[in-house]
């Protein structure tokens, strides 16, 4: 229903003040524009993430391309470059969350601003690049601290629909789209009987339900595959339900499955054995307990929410902590997700957490660039620094896990990112404000 149709004379006036005045106030910069001339950052510790760190290196790119990186002494500077002090800098690629809802979802308690879904169960032709945002708020905050790409995935009902590599800055979301689609969203049903909730023959009832629409959808789905192929090219009436789900099918993306259950995760790899598609867990807090399943079937993990609570009473406290290492230990791939919109931006302490449990550094790294790239397929163009991958990288003034670290400079695909954000917009309008009322800022106001 339309918001005409909500509200009468006056009111609508007042509706249409509310709603513009965000927008008047919205401060996101503008996009970097196309590289003009070659860069070469000299002199700063190059980590590649492919490969071991470089102490005194330069990396050089062109036209968004990396097309030199090595030691200072043996990398030419080419004729012309714009040229960057890199001394007593880091490099790294920018950092990827593989699995978010930023760009789909700006304030999730006021609909209007919540992208990530449709309405119904079985939506396997949703687009998240589609829906994705380039106006909203929380991408400068994101990428100021590094994180330049995200794996945009909706939510809701069943097949949520299709994830899509997205990067953080551009005019449009066709600028933004690294790779589209990556994969298929699912939610799996819960496996485990709630004695809190409704009576056990219910929630089986609701979950067998709820697993006879998937097998369905991939029924009709494939169904309508073979009618395709047997037309041709002749007549033939396009669904774009079913044809959404084709890159599936051909084994082209993978199926991300979003379970933490130990039963959950069983029936998920069950069922995509069955299917006969790829999978990758989302979330999978128990997904350690059945590390040898996952690992015979190199399914990997999204290891979602390193900072949060146990899941049962009896859990270790550290449970969620150790994870990624425990998965490592195992020789499940695996990478991270910090999975909460305003926060996405912690996501390199997410790394640092599972790092002070036990992960190794140069693992936790990777984490959140070359493993997640790989995850999302996209470690052709991004998630490290390699001749003839996109100039996706960051400058950094230390340790990056750390968080007195800042982010210096960053550049995606070649383009300069501007890092101004609108929380560093406020935090130097009240500096300000105490500066004229006396009062010194203390170390930690920028």
């Amino acid at each position: 229903m339309s918001r005409d149709r909500l509200v009468s004379g006056g009111g609508l006036v007042l509706l249409t003040l509310a709603l513009s005045a965000p927008a008047a106030h919205a401060a996101v910069p503008v996009p970097g524009a196309p590289q003009a001339k070659p860069i070469a950052i000299v002199g700063a510790a190059i980590h590649p993430v492919s490969g071991p760190a470089i102490a005194a290196g330069t990396i050089v790119f062109e036209n968004g391309k990396i097309t030199a990186v090595g030691p200072s002494s043996s990398v030419a500077v080419p004729a012309g470059a714009e040229r960057v002090d890199g001394a007593g800098k880091r490099v790294y690629p920018g950092f990827i969350d593989a699995w978010t809802q930023i760009g789909l979802s700006e304030v999730s308690s006021v609909r209007a601003t919540v992208d990530s879904r449709e309405i119904g169960p079985i939506n396997p032709n949703a687009r998240a690049q589609v829906a994705f945002h380039p106006e909203s708020e929380i991408l400068p905050v994101t990428r100021s601290n590094g994180v330049l790409i995200v794996g945009a995935a909706p939510s809701g009902g069943l097949l949520g629909g299709q994830v899509a590599a997205m990067t953080l800055d551009g005019w449009t979301w066709e600028d933004m789209t690294v790779r589209a689609p990556v994969g298929m969203q699912m939610s799996w049903p819960g496996m485990v009987i709630s004695r809190d909730g409704a009576p056990e023959d219910r929630q089986k009832e609701t979950r067998e339900k709820a697993l006879r629409s998937v097998e369905e959808a991939f029924a009709k789905a494939r169904g309508y595959r073979a009618a395709k192929h047997a037309a041709r090219g002749g007549a033939f009436e396009t669904d774009l339900r079913w044809e959404g789900m084709l890159p599936l099918l051909e084994g082209r993306i993978p199926l991300f499955v979003e379970a933490d259950e130990l039963t959950q995760i069983q029936a998920a790899v069950a069922f995509a054995q069955a299917q006969g598609v790829k999978l990758v867990i989302v979330g999978g807090y128990d997904a350690p307990d059945c590390a040898d399943l996952l690992a015979r079937h190199d399914v990997p993990v999204i290891v979602g929410g390193i900072h949060r609570l146990p899941r049962r009473r009896g859990d270790a406290y550290d449970l969620p902590y150790t994870l990624p290492d425990r998965l490592r230990q195992a020789g499940v791939r695996f990478c991270l997700t910090n999975g909460s919109l305003w926060n996405e931006r912690n996501l390199p302490y997410a790394a640092a957490t599972a790092v002070a449990y036990g992960l190794p550094a140069d693992a936790g790294i990777a984490a959140i660039t070359l493993d997640a790239a790989r995850i999302l397929g996209v470690a052709d163009r991004v998630g490290s620094l390699e001749v003839g991958k996109d100039a996706t990288l960051i400058v950094v003034d230390g340790d990056p896990l750390e968080q007195p670290t800042h982010v210096e400079q960053a550049w995606i695909g070649g383009r300069a990112v501007d890092l101004d954000d609108r929380q560093k917009t406020l935090n130097a309008k009240y500096v300000e404000k105490y500066r004229r009322l006396g009062i010194e800022p203390g170390p930690g106001a920028r």
